[in-house]
């Protein structure tokens, strides 16, 4: 189904050294892809993640370390107008990556960035198990305009918002929506100030996320937020990896 996040990319300086540190932190193992590019793998199963490092030449031009989330489309060249047309943007047209697939980098009308992308293959990477460890289990929108950009991926993709949240005092509400499977996929909300860019975070499960801070730290990167439990009972952590760029960790208490 079109409109579902499939892959997510980290975009670093430094591939060996993030790949170290994901594997300690996470417990991916990795799988190098010829020189410029390596996947992430739960146990055996196929690749769910993948990571390139910067050229020096993009790094100049102000690219930082990040994650980066591609959606799944039927047809990336009808989706990238269709976005254009809601108030998104372009970054990169359509382009092929022979023998993988068609993408396009894009924004939301806030600014966030992410990827539409077809695959080559019909068979898409694997997402594991409802609350399987080293699989994504939240994607949260931090909004230029919380309102806005639901209703931006609502027509985009079919998105259905399912609750809103009241974080309280000027937080405002944290909107929770589903991409058609049923149970929710993430949640959006209005930027506060002292974030100063929209942008996707993308939480990935743990068996512990108390475990994981001092994997976290051990490994060489720093903790901003948690560990804390969120109102559904899960709890999450928010960290930078060693390179810079922002991850966040989820967990379910086993009973």
């Amino acid at each position: 189904m079109p409109g579902r996040f499939m892959w997510y990319e980290l975009m670093t300086t430094d591939a060996k050294a993030a790949g170290d540190f994901y594997r300690a932190v996470v417990g991916w193992k990795t799988q190098a892809m010829g020189d410029a590019y390596t996947t992430f793998h739960v146990g055996d199963a196929a690749g769910m993640a993948g990571m390139l490092t910067l050229s020096a030449e993009v790094q100049a031009g102000g690219a930082r370390p990040v994650w980066m989330g591609y959606v799944g489309v039927d047809d990336v060249d009808a989706y990238a107008e269709r976005l254009k047309a809601a108030g998104g943007t372009v970054h990169q047209p359509p382009a092929d990556i022979p023998g993988i697939g068609r993408f396009c980098a894009v924004a939301d009308p806030g600014g966030a960035a992410f990827v539409l992308f077809k695959g080559s293959s019909p068979e898409g990477p694997p997402t594991g198990a409802p609350g399987e460890a080293g699989y994504a289990g939240w994607h949260e929108l931090m909004a230029g305009d919380g309102a806005r950009e639901l209703d931006f991926y609502s027509g985009l993709f079919g998105w259905e918002q399912t609750g809103v949240f009241n974080m309280g005092g000027e937080m405002g509400g944290y909107i929770l929506w589903t991409d058609g499977r049923g149970a929710d996929a993430g949640g959006m909300m209005t930027k506060p100030p002292f974030i100063p860019v929209s942008t996707w975070n993308y939480y990935f499960r743990v068996d512990s996320v108390d475990d994981a801070v001092e994997r976290i730290k051990t490994a060489g990167g720093s903790v901003t937020n948690g560990p804390m439990e969120v109102p559904n009972g899960d709890r999450i952590v928010q960290g930078t990896d060693p390179q810079g760029a922002p991850f966040s960790l989820v967990s379910t208490p086993h009973s």
